[in-house]
């Protein structure tokens, strides 16, 4: 019977610890360096798990590349100022993201700002490169 009981109870705790488990490790992004993006909001993703930032940034000869953001779910974000309509395709806005270890266009989310420097959400402080 003990064992049944240790049995039982260890099953109940994998289930528990099992789905926090699933989530993603941050490990793709370089948390140790930030990026500033300049650009345009191609599109803006209110999903789960988590919402998206579609950015097209000019370089210095104007050649154009898209960037991927990824931040945090809706649900975080809501608590942090954010909303479903937050941001629309065509807006002018400066982002700072941890970028990607690999170096693809992508990062994840640290602070934002509209063209007219108000501040989106409630931004980390950060240091880095200006893109």
């Amino acid at each position: 019977m003990k064992a049944f009981i240790r049995f039982l109870a260890a099953t109940v705790v994998a289930l528990v610890v099992l789905p926090v488990d699933a989530h993603h490790s941050g490990a793709m992004f370089d948390d140790q360096k930030s990026i500033t993006l300049k650009g345009t909001v191609k599109q803006y993703q209110w999903t789960n798990p988590h919402c998206w930032i579609q950015v097209v940034v000019p370089d210095e000869k104007g050649v154009v590349a898209e960037w991927s953001v990824e931040m945090g779910a809706p649900m975080e974000l809501f608590r942090n100022g954010w909303r479903p309509r937050t941001l629309k395709a065509g807006d002018r806005i400066t982002v700072v993201i941890h970028p990607m270890r690999d170096g693809s266009r992508g990062g994840l989310y640290v602070s934002a700002v509209a063209a007219d420097g108000t501040p989106y959400g409630k931004p980390k402080p950060v240091v880095g490169a200006v893109l």
